[in-house]
C-alpha cells in the first residue's frame, strides 16, 4: 500500500522519476549506501518529530545527527521523534521506507541543509527496499518543503578532502 501510495504521487507529480526496488532490504542507512553504491551520506533519511503541537518530518542526509539546540532554534520549541506506530499511521509508511511523497497524513516537510553536500541523494520510496535517485532541490520543491539547518555538522570523511556538513563554497 505505502509503495504504492508513492507511485501514485509520482505518476502525478514526476512521471519522469523511476522508482528502484531491490530485493535485499535497505531499511537502514549502511544497507541502502551499500545497496545503492552511494557514501551513506548520500541516503536521504526521513524522520518524524512532534514539534508543539504538529508532526513534522525532517530530510536529512544520511548521516548526520539531529541536533537538538538547532531543533529548538529552528522551531522555538522542543521536538520529540516519533513512535514507529505514530509514523506508520501518519505517513502510511513503515520505518525504514519512510519518505515525505505519498503521505497518507498531509504533514509539513522540511529538508535539513545537508542534503545539498550532494547532487543526487537516496530517500526511500515507502518500502524498505524501494527508493528514488533525485536532485535535493527538486526533492524540496515536490513536497513543498522549507530548508532548516537542525543537524550537527559532519566529520570529515576519507572518501572526501572536505568536512561533509559544509557545503563546498563554504568551504576554504
Amino acid at each position: 500500500m505505502s509503495l504504492e501510495s508513492v507511485r501514485a504521487f509520482f505518476a502525478t507529480h514526476a512521471p519522469d522519476l523511476q522508482i528502484v526496488e531491490l530485493e535485499t532490504s535497505t531499511a537502514t542507512v549502511a544497507l541502502a549506501a551499500q545497496a545503492h553504491g552511494v557514501e551513506p551520506g548520500q541516503i536521504a533519511k526521513t524522520l518524524a518529530f512532534r514539534v508543539g503541537e504538529q508532526n513534522v518530518l525532517i530530510v536529512a542526509r544520511g548521516d548526520a545527527r539531529i541536533d537538538n539546540r538547532k531543533m529548538k532554534e529552528a522551531f522555538g520549541t522542543k521536538a520529540k521523534m516519533l513512535d514507529a506506530e505514530t509514523v506508520l499511521a501518519l505517513t502510511s509508511h513503515p520505518v525504514g521506507g519512510v519518505c515525505p511523497f505519498g503521505l497518507a497524513t498531509p504533514l509539513p516537510v522540511y529538508c535539513d541543509r545537508s542534503l545539498l553536500d550532494f547532487t543526487e541523494v537516496v530517500p526511500a520510496a515507502g518500502s524498505i527496499n524501494s527508493a528514488v535517485h533525485i536532485a535535493p532541490q527538486r526533492l524540496a520543491e515536490l513536497v513543498d518543503a522549507h530548508w532548516v539547518d537542525v543537524c550537527q555538522a559532519v566529520e570529515m570523511t576519507a572518501q572526501s578532502q572536505r568536512p561533509q556538513g559544509l557545503l563546498k563554497s563554504q568551504y576554504r
